[in-house]
């Protein structure tokens, strides 16, 4: 026990927790949008977000529909649950836009990115980098005496973590393709 009488661990509420409680809870969504495959929507679509001060984490844009001119963007952005809504409802009313969901909100979903790695590295440090990388299951795409070029596929957090433990191993540049999402299930 303490000197205050509370068990270490024993309270969710700690003096060194200084977050406001009532501050807006902020949330990561990931929203696809499905519109015309036309020049200018995707500046339009993007115009909104900058125009208004939202934060676009990662941004994807194909063709999906070849027939029909339609492309799928998929957006995952930051904010409060008023301010999802907002983008939501605007990202809705413009022109080009046929569907917009929320991924986050609608049920489970799948999400992935790729990612490429330089590892540079001698000796142990190589060695290394590459027992990583069968452990992330990150496949050899380019090979030199001095460095490795690593893919890999996987969550965001998958590929944050695989690039954190390369760090100190000497990693040198990273390329990402950003957040490609589906819904689950029919």
């Amino acid at each position: 026990m303490s000197p205050l009488n509370i068990k270490t661990g024993s309270t969710s509420h700690s003096a060194y927790d200084l977050r406001d409680p009532n501050a807006p809870v902020i949330e990561t969504h990931t929203l696809a949008v499905v519109v015309d495959n036309e020049s200018g929507v995707l500046a339009r679509v993007i115009g909104l977000f900058s125009g208004r001060g939202y934060n676009i984490e990662s941004l994807t844009v194909a063709e999906v529909d070849h027939a029909s001119h339609q492309s799928r963007i998929t957006v995952v952005t930051t904010g409060t649950p008023q301010v999802i809504e907002q983008i939501k409802k605007q990202l809705a009313r413009m022109v080009p836009v046929h569907e917009v969901h929320d991924l986050t909100v609608e049920g489970p979903a799948v999400q992935r990115e790729l990612a490429l790695f330089k590892v540079a590295g001698k000796g142990e440090a190589r060695i290394e980098a590459l027992r990583l990388a069968e452990i992330f299951r990150a496949n050899v795409v380019d090979s030199t005496l001095e460095s490795f070029v690593f893919e890999m596929t996987g969550t965001p957090e998958k590929i944050d973590a695989f690039a954190d433990l390369m760090r100190p191993l000497g990693l040198r540049e990273i390329a990402r393709t950003g957040v490609a999402a589906l819904s689950r299930g029919a």
